[in-house]
């Protein structure tokens, strides 16, 4: 199993969301649904984040999978080594 989440997209997934809407974000990065998580991936180490809006709006769901901010983009990817 890998130590690192698997690179989803290199970029984040925009999307509109209402204040209080309640998902969970998918840390391994290997599901098809990004970013959302449907537990499917039973097999890694990850768990999926539990993630509630705070305010209504786009939000940059991190699809790169290493933000220090997770599940939101900040731009880290700017920063690790994509070797």
């Amino acid at each position: 199993m890998p130590e690192n989440p698997t690179i989803a997209q290199a970029s984040p997934y925009i999307i509109t969301l209402e204040e209080g809407n309640r998902f969970t974000w998918c840390q391994c990065g290997l599901l098809k649904n990004q970013p959302f998580c449907d537990c499917a991936r039973k097999d890694t180490d990850f768990t999926p984040m539990m993630y509630v809006t705070e305010k209504s709006g786009p939000h940059y769901m991190c699809g790169y999978k290493h933000s220090i901010n997770e599940p939101i983009c900040d731009d880290t990817q700017s920063k690790v080594d994509q070797g």
